[in-house]
């Protein structure tokens, strides 16, 4: 088992990755880990995540509340988004908040992740909804991701960023990379004229494949409040983001998140 100064320096690591991917830009983005059931590890606020050293960590309890922070440094003022998952979804340990470049634009443009594109991202994620709009370090957040968080382990937060979360730092953190490749592949495959997408039975068995392997976490494939029900899953009816008007992408809708992408890109 790790000790404590081994996971501040994980975060840190981490840290460098998401700020080295372009998945945040200055000081953009927050980590935590839980530790105990009274006690996680997150990175401060106003700091960049590529730059940061264990001696930057702080620690809060369930509420947020510091227990320990060293010289000016405070916790993420997104820390209730975090300690909200972690209410909620006992089996989680670690949770991420990037602005990774593609996913931030599909939530920008309020386009949710939904189509079954290729197996990895069917098996890994399933959909990834958008949680409505809120102010930040706000209450707005954390009760529009809770809507969410039972069914899904990645959520786009609308006009804001990505949110993954998982039972490990690193798990976490593969979630939002995955989110990001998926939203990359969507955005240019649609470039090129469309995705070629899967059939329902197609993604049914991608879903199986998921359930032999035992895989961790929740997901569409056991978990999907349609599914559940008797209806088709969210890949096939969209039902993951509430407004099934916002799944047609029109030329403005694409030319849009071409700007987004290109202005973040710095071109």
């Amino acid at each position: 088992m790790q000790n404590e100064y081994e996971i501040k320096k994980e975060i840190c690591d981490i840290g460098k990755r998401i700020y080295n991917r372009n998945m945040v830009a200055a000081n953009d983005g927050n980590i935590s880990v839980k530790i105990s059931d009274n006690e996680f590890l997150c990175t401060p606020t106003g700091v960049s995540k590529g730059f940061m050293t264990p001696e930057y960590i702080c620690k809060v309890d369930a509420q947020g509340n510091v227990i320990q922070a060293n010289g000016n440094f405070k916790p993420s003022s997104e820390i209730k988004m975090h300690m909200r998952v972690y209410q909620e979804r006992p089996d989680v340990r670690s949770v991420v908040h990037a602005h990774p470049v593609y996913a931030t634009s599909f939530a920008i443009a309020g386009i949710p992740l939904t189509q079954p594109i290729m197996p990895e991202a069917v098996i890994a994620l399933g959909c990834v909804p958008i949680a409505k709009y809120g102010r930040p370090s706000t209450m707005e957040i954390p009760d529009a991701v809770s809507e969410y968080v039972q069914h899904f382990d990645a959520v786009l937060l609308e006009n804001h960023g990505a949110l993954t979360y998982s039972d490990s730092l690193l798990a976490a953190y593969l979630k939002m990379e995955s989110v990001e490749f998926y939203a990359q592949l969507l955005y240019q495959s649609r470039m090129l004229g469309g995705p070629k997408e899967f059939t329902p039975q197609q993604v049914e068995d991608l879903y199986e494949i998921r359930r032999q392997f035992g895989m961790k976490g929740r997901h569409p494939a056991n978990l999907c409040p349609n599914a559940k029900e008797g209806k088709p899953s969210c890949h096939t009816c969209g039902g993951c983001h509430g407004d099934d008007k916002k799944s047609a992408v029109s030329a403005d809708v694409v030319a849009e998140i071409t700007k987004k992408v290109l202005e973040q890109l710095g071109r």
